[in-house]
């Protein structure tokens, strides 16, 4: 499809939308009704294209891809829309021509809350490359009313309000509620032979509605359009009986309970109705997900047969787990099929990617109250259960290693145990992590069943967060090699020929400085700091985690403070500190490292001994649209997690491929960072994963306290305090237990430091690493994850493109 239009045709196409839906004239409307009016115009162009690419896909019988994740961090789309379908600047042109600028128009929209950090985040890359590359996919979800939170720093405490994120978001999404799906909990089984069929009825179940809206993303080019369809939580019914009867609390408490499934993303689960209403979320978005893929997949073929040669369902972690035990639920059912065949279809359909070594988030589900609130699935689990260990005792495998791999075992359902056992595939999103799973998390399974396993590395949209992000960057590179990077990003390698040339490389410099200086007058009017474009811009932006050791970095710079307040005349490259995190609301330690950065902050830009040399700031409700902002202006990119707990990471890959050098472990996408770089253009330090495992042994870290006058010096102020807060917590815990290894790796991070501030004192070496890091970041590409998927996981090939359609010259005239 030819996305372009006559400027006359977009102005005309905006005008009749401000004045049929919103009931204004263009001199009358707000900005951000006509923010909308485009969006809209926008929409429509794109849902025309997918179905135009989706009849393509059917009339060649391409496979489709079905992507499951609790969450798809989209940032803002009509940026990205715009530039995807290549009409950005013909918009931008009527836009100018009705007295309206398009920048103004990109920040009318919120960041669409349906998603929290990097799994979405990488989702959402995803989307995008499965779209650039003609494959027909729709990611599934559900439709969060508030998203994750809006975080306010109070006193540098985080405070969680509600992200009012639908009002201004909606614009995007389009109901179909011809296509809502009845989900069904509770309530009881009743089973019976007849005949030789086993029946099953579920009985006083409550029924939920699920109502499916969609949105689009755009590929690059519009060659394909990727679907995200979002399940909204509704009441069936409103019980009018009871309200009558004067019921009408519980009347409407019933409304309130089914809609409440999709008003949070991940509600806080440290007690029961959390617990319950976290299960509900899954479970409801998994059934209305193989409700909806298998009802398509029998209106078009008749038979689910053909299904694992048609389709391929994809689980993005462990919380669309239950789209197994859901499936199986509908074939033996509603569709009459025997167990063995039904589990054939299953297990050669579906395949999942596991996103962590963390034990808490490999999720385990009390039977209570999973067989109160699933009665069905349970019941089916149970059998998987059975199966799968009857199958591993034949095998002669030990009895104590099938316990620790049976998806049902010591009272619990265990979700990723009940994924390996079940999906044809298996990976993880690193070759370190991928290694990790085969030799840590599920060395078990790999002993017995090793053709699951497999590795693909995580990607990041580079449209997104080069082209977009940082266009005057993009620009330089496009004059530079070409733009055949934007659909290839292994073309960015072309740029390795110009590291020794001393204009380009200053022509970088100068871009990355006006990057800075916009971030500066961000913060400046934000938080009326004033930064210094000319110091180190060291970036720390992702979850707040004990993991991901933000309190390594803040302890470090608590040193430095201490150390050029005892020393003002001494050399100092200056140094800007940059943070952005939330963590989860009921993570107390989480929330002390964020008062700890932002009281040590307030306390060192308030000096005037040190001020001049250093700087902290921590952002407030770090996005993806503040993302955009900060990552092209940061010199250095923390990834400072210890070795062995960082699944990939994302962010170090957006830093890399915009010209940040990285100072971190070995560890996730790191270790193929430092591969695709080589030693001198990466700032590693820390112990390996190997020795991190060796050390844990016997691991005291008053032994560094007590050896290293630096640490101890800096332990000793966490108690004392800063701003009349101690953060004893943060010290004991240092002392105590130090779970990941702050003390051990603190040296080593502190000569890595040092190294990055003599590196950055000789401007011309540094911008020569700069290069070369952006060079070769095109293997981190979502494009080259998504082929990888395709080709060794779903056996999925795009859809045969067509002849292009000639167009004639006048039709893009005005």
């Amino acid at each position: 499809m030819n996305y372009r239009q006559p400027i006359g045709k977009i102005k005309e196409t905006i005008e009749t939308t401000l004045d049929r839906v919103f009931g204004v004239s263009l001199e009358n409307a707000t900005d951000e009704q006509c923010y909308k009016a485009v969006a809209l115009t926008v929409r429509d162009l794109m849902a025309k294209g997918r179905s135009e690419f989706m009849a393509e896909a059917e009339k060649t019988h391409t496979k489709q891809v079905y992507y499951l994740c609790m969450e798809f961090l989209l940032g803002r789309s009509l940026r990205n829309n715009l530039y995807n379908l290549g009409i950005e600047e013909d918009y931008r042109t009527a836009l100018s021509e009705m007295g309206l600028k398009l920048d103004a128009l990109y920040d009318q929209e919120p960041d669409a809350g349906l998603g929290n950090g990097g799994l979405g985040r990488l989702a959402a890359c995803f989307l995008d490359g499965l779209a650039t590359q003609g494959y027909p996919a729709t990611g599934y979800s559900l439709r969060y009313e508030y998203g994750i939170f809006r975080q306010k720093l109070v006193d540098g405490w985080q405070t969680e309000l509600p992200d009012f994120w639908l009002p201004g978001g909606k614009i995007w999404l389009q109901a179909v509620p011809e296509k809502s799906v009845e989900v069904h909990f509770n309530g009881h089984i009743e089973e019976y032979w007849n005949n030789q069929y086993h029946v099953v009825n579920h009985k006083d179940y409550t029924k939920v509605l699920a109502v499916p809206y969609d949105m689009y993303v755009s590929g690059m080019d519009g060659r394909g359009i990727s679907r995200l369809r979002v399940w909204a939580a509704s009441s069936a019914e409103f019980d009018m009986k009871l309200f009558n009867s004067g019921n009408y609390m519980r009347a409407m408490e019933q409304n309130a309970m089914a809609e409440v499934i999709t008003k949070v993303l991940y509600p806080e689960d440290n007690h029961l109705e959390g617990k319950s209403l976290r299960l509900s979320q899954q479970y409801f978005l998994v059934s209305a997900t193989i409700q909806d893929i298998i009802r398509r997949h029998l209106f078009r073929y008749s038979t689910l047969d053909n299904l694992p040669d048609l389709v391929a369902i994809h689980l993005n972690d462990t919380h669309p787990v239950l789209a197994i035990p859901e499936m199986m639920r509908i074939m033996l059912d509603e569709c009459g099929y025997g167990w063995d065949a039904a589990w054939d279809i299953v297990t050669r359909t579906i395949a999942y990617t596991n996103h962590t070594v963390m034990s808490e988030a490999l999720e385990c589900w009390g039977v209570e109250l999973f067989q109160s609130r699933l009665p069905r699935i349970y019941q089916i689990i149970e059998e998987i259960n059975r199966r799968f260990c009857a199958k591993m005792h034949e095998r002669g495998v030990d009895g104590y290693k099938v316990g620790r791999m049976a998806p049902l075992n010591d009272g619990y359902v265990k979700m990723a145990n009940l994924a390996v056992a079940s999906c044809h595939s298996v990976n993880g999103v690193s070759q370190l992590h991928s290694d990790i799973l085969k030799d840590r998390v599920f060395h078990d399974f790999y002993t017995e069943l090793p053709e699951k396993f497999t590795n693909v590395t995580n990607g990041i949209a580079h449209r997104r967060w080069l082209n977009q992000s940082n266009p005057a960057l993009a620009a330089l590179i496009t004059e530079l090699i070409g733009d055949g990077y934007i659909r290839n990003a292994k073309e960015l390698e072309k740029l390795k020929q110009f590291q020794n040339d001393t204009a380009v490389l200053k022509k970088m410099a100068q871009i990355k400085r006006s990057n800075k200086v916009r971030l500066a007058d961000y913060i400046k009017k934000e938080l009326n700091v004033e930064l210094d474009p000319d110091s180190i811009f060291d970036m720390q932006v992702k979850r707040m985690h004990e993991y991901k050791r933000q309190h390594l970095n803040a302890l470090h710079i608590l040193s430095v403070y201490q150390h050029l307040r005892e020393n003002p005349g001494e050399n100092f490259t200056p140094h800007t500190y940059i943070f952005g995190a939330k963590a989860a609301p009921g993570y107390y330690f989480a929330k002390q490292m964020i008062r700890f950065i932002v009281d040590l902050g307030n306390t060192i830009n308030n000096d005037p001994l040190v001020n001049k040399k250093m700087k902290v700031v921590f952002l407030e409700d770090y996005r993806v649209s503040l993302a955009e902002l900060m990552i092209p202006a940061a010199d250095l990119s923390e990834q400072i997690s210890l070795a062995g707990t960082e699944a990939s990471g994302t962010s170090n890959m957006k830093f890399m491929i915009n010209g940040a050098v990285t100072i971190g472990t070995l560890d996730g996408a790191n270790v193929e960072i430092h591969d695709s770089v080589g030693d001198d253009n990466i700032l590693l330090f820390g112990m390996t994963t190997p020795e991190v495992e060796a050390l844990k042994r016997n691991y005291n870290p008053r032994t560094f306290f007590n050896s290293n006058p630096v640490i101890r010096k800096a332990v000793d102020a966490l108690n004392a305090g800063f701003s009349g807060v101690s953060f004893s917590d943060i010290a004991d815990s240092l002392l105590n237990s130090d779970p990941y290894m702050v003390l051990a790796d603190f040296d080593s991070y502190d000569r890595a430091q040092k190294k990055a501030e003599t590196l950055y004192g000789d401007r011309y070496n540094w911008n020569r690493m700069c290069l070369i890091n952006i060079a070769n970041a095109g293997r981190f590409a979502a494009d080259r994850a998504i082929r990888e998927y395709a080709d060794h996981i779903w056996n999925a090939k795009p859809v045969p493109e067509k002849e292009p359609a000639k167009h004639t010259a006048f039709a893009l005239k005005k």
